[in-house]
């Protein structure tokens, strides 16, 4: 085996233990991923539908709900009808409604028939999705907006929930247009972005994912915001700044993160690939919107520990860090405080009390991909309030590579004498490492 191949596959083996954790989290989950006519329309969709397959094919449960705009105004263009719309919605008359069932009739018969794909030597062969649809959604007419008469232009009105889920418990996935019915029978045009938030909210999906024209939500100076709780999202759902697709697709993501929702996501339909990169690596690709942030730092519990083996373990090989047995983390797991992202553990420290006013700051580990995010000093302020409260005085930590970091947070050079006696006997002269203090 040449050089190149073996740091390849070895490469491909750590991608692959990096997604593991990914792949059981998302295990059984609902996941409703809403794109609009353009991503269909564009030279990605084929990939899109390889990437729906994998999704199903990991246990995920997906709803994809579908627009068609590009594909109605291209409709009216034909019949030489006019495109009116009136506060985002599209004036629907008996005309335009044809053209609306035309265009989302062949989007809908489309998206059916990539995700039917099953050509050897693609990433669908041997492939068994089976693609629903049905009346899963009523609809009611908007009326008269501010003297406007929408006609066929709808709203959701109720979203069969029940329905939805018994599909999605035998492995089916769900494909809903940009239409629904009334109990009268009529049709009605809706939007894409509205159903996708019904849906997602009445299914209590676990992430609605919005594919859109824009690399995620951005700042003023176009500077990607990688994550927003949906507060901050709503400060900056009617920017001037933002792309089409972002200024209607946001307030969607604003309520439906207040309204049960566990993630939105917002992503670009441009990059191939997209949904992957933003759902299985930790820094993601898009924006992400939560209803609180995303960072929580609490006490660690006994179902923890197999996240901190995993995360010290690293830094136990390389000599960072001494290394402790899964029964000592065990024995000793409530003296650990740990810092999660996104529901995943990326950080921990540690507080050994030794009496008598003095305690221990031990085991400080960020994951890699975390270090530039400040969680260091989190755990490190965490651990300082902890030993406050338990009347500590005097905070000491042994370290053999980030001395300068501890000193520049306040804390001092000592020598061995000034240990407490148990953690005197206990240090290890090959190691040799720096004792520094703090007084709290």
């Amino acid at each position: 085996m040449t050089e190149a191949k073996s740091a390849n596959l070895a490469e491909f083996v750590s991608w692959f233990r990096l997604v593991t954790p990914y792949i059981n989290a998302f295990r059984g989950k609902t996941f409703v991923i809403a794109f609009g006519g353009k991503a269909i329309a564009g030279p990605l969709a084929k990939t899109l539908a390889y990437d729906v397959n994998l999704l199903a094919s990991l246990g995920i449960r997906l709803i994809l709900v579908h627009g068609a705009r590009p594909q109605i105004e291209e409709e009216l263009r034909e019949k030489g009808l006019e495109s009116k719309y009136h506060r985002g919605y599209r004036i629907t008359d008996a005309d335009t409604l044809d053209c609306v069932l035309d265009a989302v009739g062949s989007v809908y018969l489309e998206i059916e028939g990539l995700l039917s794909q099953g050509l050897p030597n693609t990433p669908m062969a041997n492939s068994q999705i089976r693609v629903i649809g049905g009346n899963f959604i009523t609809a009611r007419p908007l009326g008269v907006l501010d003297g406007i008469d929408l006609q066929y232009g709808g709203s959701v009105r109720k979203v069969d929930s029940e329905g939805l889920k018994a599909q999605l418990a035998i492995g089916n996935i769900v494909l809903l247009s940009c239409q629904g019915s009334s109990p009268t029978g009529e049709i009605f045009n809706l939007q894409m972005e509205e159903v996708a938030e019904a849906v997602a909210i009445a299914v209590k999906a676990d992430k609605l994912v919005f594919l859109t024209d824009s690399l995620g939500v951005t700042d003023q100076a176009g500077e990607l915001l990688d994550e927003l709780t949906a507060d901050a999202a709503a400060q900056v759902k009617e920017a001037e700044w933002l792309s089409p697709d972002l200024r209607r697709y946001l307030p969607c993501a604003v309520r439906a993160s207040r309204l049960g929702v566990g993630r939105v996501h917002l992503i670009g339909y441009e990059q191939d690939g997209a949904l992957l990169q933003e759902l299985f690596t930790r820094e993601g690709i898009g924006t992400v919107i939560s209803r609180e942030s995303l960072e929580r730092i609490r006490e660690a519990r006994a179902d923890d520990i197999g996240a901190l083996i995993a995360l010290i373990e690293p830094l136990e090989e390389d000599g960072t860090l001494v290394h402790r047995p899964r029964e000592v983390l065990e024995r000793e797991i409530e003296k650990f405080s740990i810092i999660e992202h996104d529901g995943m553990v990326v950080g921990c420290a540690a507080l050994y009390d030794y009496g008598e006013g003095v305690a221990e700051l031990a085991c400080l580990a960020v994951h890699p991909a975390h270090r530039e995010w400040g969680y260091g000093e989190q755990l490190m302020e965490r651990i300082q309030a902890r030993a406050r409260a338990v009347g500590v005085k005097r905070l000491f930590v042994l370290t053999t590579r980030t001395v300068h970091w501890f000193i520049e947070r306040g804390f001092k050079l000592e020598s061995v004498e000034e240990l407490p006696p148990q953690k005197r006997q206990m240090y290890n002269l090959q190691r040799r490492s720096k004792i520094l203090v703090k007084s709290l």
